[in-house]
């Protein structure tokens, strides 16, 4: 077949698919994104290289101490609370027995939960998506091998929101994932099964992944600790895309002290490096205003608050920074994602999209409106937003804000609600999380207690590319203080 007749014939594929009935959810789903659409539209194109998405160098630790994670729990005792906890949607698989280590090191008997897009030696990977399409690896992700040659048994393959592309963990196929410490609220994704398996106390820690968020809006939603490192920093060998250019691999923890170890083991360090600091004297920290305070829930305002307080009594020096063009992020985000997610997944849509959860699916089918010439100017104005964020390193040494406007939603809604705006609960739980994945930067969510009605908050900071021990060290100073 020639490329021409390729062409249209997989233009007749989708003309197929619309007459199955699919043009009124298309358009349902185009309107939720109407803001972001009519903001895209509206900005003009720029002269500015495509963004690329350079792999991060992660700086050496320069710290005065070396930490390891404090285990709670050895692997047989998280293993049976992870049978035990079924009624919690955690898990799309508990295999019989814990995976034993590969050798033995700093994080020897620890307890790990693996979020299912990653391969694991034996163990089914589903990416969350119809048993149908399950695979069994014979070999470990890279990033799987290196926490198992550090002593990490794993016990479970952790829920998730399917193939990764949403923020409640509420999964057709393998149960909605609880959230254990405020069942109203939902556990954030799609990285909800290891949030949610860490604060029900099953496991220590766990590994997810983050396109939009989808490891600190979890953190923030089940009150543990989220980190994504820089961009490529830890290896993608062997997880399952969603947007190669967004996706990045990282821990999630009880504290900062376990993320900072499995962090290490994921870069392939030998021993855990010195990391951690004594105070923050004359550190700047910019607390990020405008779009990032602006609407903002009262209870989440005054935890940011008190938490720049607590940096100040560490010895930082807070200042209020603004980020141009950060108002293009949610478009720039959109155009992104749905672009590359429907590329990856394109056979899934053609050969059998009524295995998907319909939520998915039309996210998915929705990449095929974007032009190419969309996705081109995104990549160059995200670059210009890139420079944006780099030019305020210029002037701090990190950056605070909420992990979200608003405390952990609440279960069954679609829209939320904050100082008289409505938002998309997607929109609303991905605002302050997503700019960091287009831009690349490594950034953290700590927890910082509860609102009036039981839903935990996150508090988020950022560095500079590459500063990853920067963020963890900052963020262990800022966890102490936290009540």
């Amino acid at each position: 077949m020639s490329n021409f007749a390729q062409v249209l014939s997989d233009y007749a594929e989708w003309l197929a698919v619309r007459e199955r009935g699919r043009g009124d959810a298309w358009a349902a789903r185009l309107a939720v994104n109407e803001t972001e659409l009519a903001t895209f539209r509206g900005l003009a194109g720029v002269n500015a290289p495509l963004w690329h998405a350079r792999p991060g160098t992660v700086k050496p630790a320069s710290g005065a101490a070396s930490l390891g994670p404090a285990r709670t729990l050895c692997p047989a005792e998280a293993h049976a609370r992870a049978v035990d906890a079924a009624h919690l949607a955690l898990f799309t698989h508990v295999p019989p027995a814990p995976l034993p280590p590969k050798s033995q090191g700093f994080l020897s008997g620890v307890p790990i939960a693996v979020k299912d897009l990653m391969d694991v030696a034996g163990l089914p990977m589903t990416g969350g998506a119809h048993g149908a399409q399950t695979s069994w690896p014979a070999s470990d992700a890279l990033v799987v091998s290196r926490l198992r040659a550090r002593g990490a048994s794993v016990v479970a393959m952790a829920n998730l929101h399917e193939l990764a592309y949403g923020v409640t963990s509420a999964n057709i196929h393998y149960g909605a994932v609880r959230n254990p410490i405020a069942p109203h609220c939902i556990p954030g994704g799609s990285s909800g099964g290891s949030a949610a398996a860490i604060a029900a106390g099953v496991v220590d820690a766990a590994v997810g992944t983050d396109t939009a968020g989808s490891i600190r809006i979890p953190a923030a939603c089940c009150g543990v600790v989220g980190f994504k490192p820089s961009y490529d920093s830890v290896s993608r060998a062997g997880v399952l895309d969603l947007a190669p250019s967004l996706d990045h691999v990282g821990p999630l923890g009880r504290t900062v002290q376990d993320c900072a170890a499995l962090f290490a083991a994921m870069i392939d360090e030998r021993s855990l490096p010195q990391w951690s600091v004594t105070g923050l004297s004359g550190l700047r920290i910019g607390r990020l205003g405008g779009y990032f305070e602006s609407p903002l829930d009262a209870s989440v305002r005054s935890a940011l608050e008190e938490a720049c307080l607590a940096l100040e009594a560490e010895g930082a020096v807070v200042q209020r920074e603004c980020m141009d063009h950060i108002e293009w992020a949610a478009a720039l985000q959109l155009l992104t994602l749905c672009v590359e997610a429907n590329e990856v997944h394109t056979a899934r849509l053609r050969d059998h999209p009524e295995m998907l959860g319909e939520d998915v699916r039309v996210r998915l089918e929705i990449g095929y409106f974007f032009p190419g010439a969309w996705y081109l100017k995104a990549q160059r104005l995200r670059s210009v937003l890139a420079s944006s964020m780099d030019a305020l390193f210029d002037r701090v040494d990190l950056l605070i804000c909420p992990t979200m406007r608003m405390p952990a939603p609440q279960v069954d809604k679609l829209n939320v609600e904050i100082d008289g705006f409505t938002f998309p609960l997607h929109t609303a739980a991905t605002h302050f999380t997503m700019p960091f994945n287009l831009t690349g930067l490594p950034a953290i969510s700590i927890p910082w207690g509860l609102s009036a009605t039981g839903a935990p908050i996150g508090l988020q900071l950022v560095a500079p590319r590459g500063h990853d021990w920067d963020v963890l060290a900052v963020a262990e100073r800022l966890e102490a203080h936290r009540k």
